[in-house]
């Protein structure tokens, strides 16, 4: 697989939640953060994604902004 994007976290699919149309992913990193995406039933299933299974969050953006209290 190669990508463009820069940060591709390796995980395990923790949870799925399922809506009408889109469902919420949540993938564990290895450090125990949690990352989650919204993404098409469709996409779901053409992914394979079920709880347990190996999979990456892949995050590209074209800023990235900090802030601080």
């Amino acid at each position: 697989m190669k990508l463009s994007a820069r940060n591709i976290l390796k995980g395990e699919v923790t949870k799925i939640v399922k809506g009408a149309v889109n469902a919420e992913v949540t993938i564990q990193l290895p450090g125990g953060e949690q990352v989650v995406s919204i993404i098409t039933n469709s996409s779901v299933v053409s992914l394979g994604l079920k709880k347990g299974k190996e999979a990456y969050a892949v995050i590209k953006a074209s800023s990235v902004m900090v802030a601080v209290d």
